[in-house]
């Protein structure tokens, strides 16, 4: 695994590495792709893990041979930290869309939002956003809900391990959450805010792990490239 510590070792991209990589906000996991894969001069990477455009954090990238073991690490558990921002609600459940309905958030209290975060702890089922990757018939769900098109989605069991709140200043929830592969944040969020009566969206969100890599000893995209440039081995 290639990481801040182990930069300096010996590598073989064509043959195949894994390396940990922090993306930006903005910035979709294909780009972030694009970006390593133009660096290290090797037409065959892959992520183990899409983040949405809006999140941050911690991608692990494959390249060469390597990119068979990518199912390994999306099978990893994950590790995320973000803001719930209670009294609005979009169609991506996020910031990335407009804010679409507005409800008054001030009888929330903290005993009624752990109540409900509790609804949220163990093997939980979930019905996936349309603005998502998924595919419904060879399209993607998000190009579907970009057309004003909505379609039935599959409920699906994720599991939570841990969701602690780490700190209440209303309208924002801070929270941690630990989970199983495919668990969408964004439909916690949305849920959760629905529980209490009030809507929510996510309006940040970082991954800080995953199994027992993190985002501490992953790269900038544009941090490796320049690493890649300055150690000579990538012209």
């Amino acid at each position: 695994m290639i990481t801040k510590k182990t930069a300096d070792e010996d590598f073989d991209f064509q043959t195949g590495e894994a390396l940990l990589i922090d993306k930006p906000k903005g910035w979709t996991s294909f780009q972030a792709v694009r970006k390593i894969r133009n660096s290290i001069k090797v037409k065959k990477v892959g992520h183990a893990g899409t983040l949405d455009p809006m999140a941050t954090g911690l991608l692990i990238l494959c390249t060469g041979k390597k990119t068979k073991e990518i199912s390994h690490f999306q099978d990893l558990l994950k590790v995320y930290e973000g803001i719930i921002t209670l009294g609005k609600s979009s169609p991506s459940m996020d910031a990335e869309t407009g804010i679409t309905r507005e409800k008054p958030f001030e009888d929330v209290t903290e005993e009624m939002i752990l109540k409900e975060k509790d609804k949220f702890s163990g093997r939980i089922m979930q019905i996936p956003p349309m603005y998502s990757a998924i595919k419904q018939n060879g399209k993607p769900l998000y190009k579907l809900a970009r057309k004003g098109k909505e379609v039935v989605r599959k409920p699906r069991e994720v599991e939570v391990y841990e969701f602690d709140i780490i700190k209440i200043l209303l309208p924002d929830i801070h929270f941690r959450i630990k989970c199983s592969r495919s668990t969408y944040i964004r439909v916690i969020a949305n849920d959760l805010g629905n529980g209490l009566g009030c809507g929510g969206i996510l309006s940040e969100l970082r991954r800080t792990n995953i199994g027992e890599y993190s985002v501490e000893e992953a790269f900038l995209p544009d941090e490796f490239a320049a690493k890649m440039r300055l150690s000579g081995r990538i012209v």
